[in-house]
Parts: structure tokens; C-alpha cells; sequence
């Protein structure tokens, strides 16, 4: 008998072996995390993405929940687990292998869909992944990165394939369900400004609203505050550290050197109230050029580290400098700047990150925002006046320390229920 064809049997069967094994590491880790998965607190963008789209992306600043998301999604959504793989492309693993081996190996044993995490850390993710993406046809990808992500203006061409859904931290709806098992409703700004006097009436009924708005500007942004209370400030400190150490240079071509000037300029920022930038100064100060700077700026905006606030007529790409600069969320002035804590910033920090969710939000000639260049709104206490802001179109005061609004005073926790 020839020995031909058996051998051929054979070195096929240790081939599907040692795939196998190659995916055993992997899988392990998924199927742990997959078991750990709480699935009692869905976060909203969950149902606003169309999961059966071949290639989707989602990103967001570090600390969101992009993994937990993703995890979640399979858990509810594949009776048979095998079908699906999550994996973080961070892990060691990918030292020694390529995802495009692993893509293989997976779709061979049957895999359908593919859940790739932190792929901002494979230094050639955006090819891959569209090889990928051409090569196995029915084969379904979504991928999470850094907001920082320039998925669109990355050398491989995105635009025709992939779908892609930003994750923002929590709102202040989300942090009254994920705190205390309170389901209400969102709403959109139109129904918020026609319609707040009985919007308010009926929230307020169900909960003690002001102490609750207060919980969330110290601790209610990123969903892991629940792990260690305590510590949490510690946690976002790290956190952002983590992003100007990892994902900065991962995206960037940028030194040692140069993060910790990029430090040196956040330290800055958390000790204005709010930040007006002068930008020859702050250059001179933190020793960088003026162009480098205003990059910088724009980097930490995109990261989820500060909130850059332009003119209605510019971005922060083509603009010299933002006419004003916030930490992007009330939590991280807590973990920054507890020492200085103003409480205008807050309130101004806590309206410009709700609305930019899903809104334009701008800087006003008169008064302290433009949303979608059509109202104008002035942020402060209960007694706020109109007075920078009458006789303005479509104007409102966003007022702090009441339940109720009346007329075009609206509650400044009410903007916390966009999305």
C-alpha cells in the first residue's frame, strides 16, 4: 500500500490540532470573561447598533465600557458561544501570532463572528482587518478602539465597509438605572425645551433629584466606579494616564518627552476655572511650539480627556485655539482637581459633555453656548438671570439647584436625560 495518501491524513489531523491548540489560550480567557458577564445593565448604545452589519466599529475613551458591551452582546445574543470569540488585541498572545492567523483558525472550526477589543494596540489592525473583512464573506467583525481612532482618514479605505458607533460614559439616566434600578425614559432637546415643566414633575416624583445630580458629577461617569468607590478617583486617574501612555503612542508618533509635556499641559487645564487658552503663553510654559499645542489639544479632545469648545463657525482641526477648554466630565475635575473645585466649571463641564453626546455645541457671543447654532443657553445656579441672553432667539438659562423650570428656565440635570 502507499503510504502517500495516510500521510496526508495524517499531517492534516496535527494541523487541525495545532490550530486548535493555537485558539485553546483564547478561548479559555473568552469563555472566563464570557461567564463573568453581568447582563442586568444594558448601556444605550446596545440597541442603536445594527449588529448585523458585516464590519462595525466602536469607539470611545478608555473606561466607557466598550468590552463589557461587546461581551454582553454575545452573552444575550448566542445560544451557541463557539460561534462568536471575543478577544483583546492587547493580550501577549499576539506577540507570537497575527490576527490574520487567528481569523483563519476561527473561521475554519466554524466561527461566525469575530469581536476584536483595544485594536488600536495591533500595530496593523486597519489592514487586517480588511483583508479580513474581503477574504471570508460571511464572516462578521466588530472591532473597539480608542476614540482617538482616525478610522475614516487611516490609510486603508474604512468608508465603504464599516459602520462605526462612538461610546460615550455614562448620562445621568443611566447612572439613576445603573444606581439605583430607576428605568426612565430619554428624551430628545426639542421635547426638553417644549415640554420640561411636565418632564420634570414626572421624574421628580420618583426620585430626590438634586442629591442624585451631585453623586453622579463626583462618581457616575465611567461605569467601573462601582468596583471600589473609594479608590475611584485613583481609577480615573490612572485611566487617563493609561491613555496619554498607550494609546497616545500608539496612534501618534509621539515621545516620552512629549507625553509629559502633554501632562504638564492637563495639570493646566484642571486648575483653570473654566480654561480660557493663551496659547503663546501656554506654549512658553509647557515648551512646545503653538501648532504642536493646538494638536495636542485636539488629541486629548478626541481621547475623551477634555472637551474643546470652538466658535460655530470652526473646529478644533482648522481653528488657532478653542475659545474654551474643560475636562471632559465632572469626574475627572473630582480626580484632577478636587483642591479647586468651581462650581460654575461643574456645571458648565456637566451641560457641554450631555449635549455633545449627540449635539453642536458651540461657544455663544452672549451667553455660554450655542446648541446646533440655534439656541443659545446660559448655564448657572437657581437665581441665574437672562439678562446676557434677552431679547436673543431660542434662548434658555440651564439652571442648577431646581427640580422644576419655568418658562425658558430649564433644570440643569434635565440635559442629563439625552441619551
Amino acid at each position: 500500500m502507499s503510504d502517500g495518501k495516510p500521510k496526508k491524513v495524517i499531517f492534516a489531523d496535527i494541523l487541525k490540532y495545532q490550530n486548535y491548540k493555537i485558539m485553546e489560550t483564547l478561548t479559555i480567557i473568552y469563555e472566563r470573561l464570557l461567564r463573568h458577564t453581568n447582563t442586568s445593565f444594558i448601556r444605550y448604545l446596545h440597541d442603536r447598533v445594527a449588529w448585523n452589519n458585516r464590519l462595525i466599529g466602536i469607539i470611545g475613551a478608555k473606561g466607557t465600557g466598550k468590552s463589557t458591551l461587546l461581551l454582553q452582546h454575545i452573552k444575550l445574543h448566542f445560544p451557541d458561544t463557539s460561534k462568536a470569540l471575543y478577544v483583546s488585541l492587547d493580550n501577549i498572545w499576539f506577540a507570537k501570532h497575527s490576527l490574520s492567523e487567528l481569523a483563519e483558525d476561527f473561521y475554519n472550526f466554524g466561527g461566525t463572528h469575530l469581536f476584536l477589543d483595544e485594536v488600536h494596540s495591533y500595530r496593523s489592525w486597519a489592514m487586517e482587518i480588511k483583508n479580513i473583512y474581503d477574504s471570508y464573506p460571511s464572516l462578521h467583525i466588530v472591532f473597539t478602539g480608542s476614540s482617538m481612532l482616525e478610522i475614516f482618514n487611516a490609510s486603508v479605505d474604512f468608508s465603504r465597509r464599516a459602520v462605526v458607533y462612538e461610546l460615550k460614559g455614562l448620562s445621568f439616566r443611566e447612572f439613576l438605572k445603573y444606581e439605583n434600578d430607576l428605568e426612565l425614559p430619554l428624551f430628545d432637546l426639542d421635547e426638553i425645551l417644549k415640554n420640561h415643566r411636565s418632564i420634570a414633575a414626572e421624574i421628580t416624583s420618583k426620585v430626590k433629584i438634586l442629591p442624585e445630580l451631585r453623586k453622579y458629577w463626583e462618581y457616575g461617569y465611567y461605569p467601573y466606579y462601582k468596583e471600589n468607590r473609594e479608590t475611584y478617583p485613583i481609577q480615573v486617574e490612572q485611566s487617563i494616564n493609561k491613555t496619554l501612555n498607550e494609546d497616545f503612542p500608539a496612534i501618534e508618533n509621539i515621545e516620552y518627552a512629549t507625553i509629559l509635556k502633554i501632562k504638564k499641559l492637563l495639570v493646566t487645564i484642571a486648575e483653570m476655572v473654566p480654561f480660557t487658552p493663551n496659547i503663546a503663553n501656554l506654549s512658553a510654559a509647557i515648551e512646545i511650539n503653538r501648532h504642536a499645542l493646538v494638536k495636542y489639544l485636539y488629541l486629548l479632545d478626541k481621547a475623551g480627556v477634555i472637551l474643546c469648545i470652538t466658535e460655530a463657525n470652526q473646529t478644533v482641526q482648522t481653528l488657532a485655539k478653542p475659545q474654551k477648554v474643560y475636562l471632559e466630565n465632572t469626574n475627572i475635575i473630582y480626580s484632577l482637581a478636587f483642591q479647586n473645585i468651581n462650581m460654575g466649571n461643574m456645571r458648565e463641564t456637566f451641560f457641554a459633555n450631555q449635549l455633545r453626546a449627540k449635539h453642536k455645541v458651540n461657544t455663544a457671543k452672549n451667553g455660554d453656548f450655542t446648541i446646533d447654532e440655534k439656541a443659545v443657553f446660559e448655564v448657572g445656579g437657581k437665581s441665574k438671570s437672562n439678562s446676557q441672553i434677552k431679547n436673543i432667539e431660542n434662548e434658555y438659562i440651564a439652571a442648577d439647584d431646581i427640580e422644576i423650570g419655568f418658562a425658558n428656565k430649564i433644570p440643569l440635570w434635565l440635559f442629563g436625560f439625552l441619551y
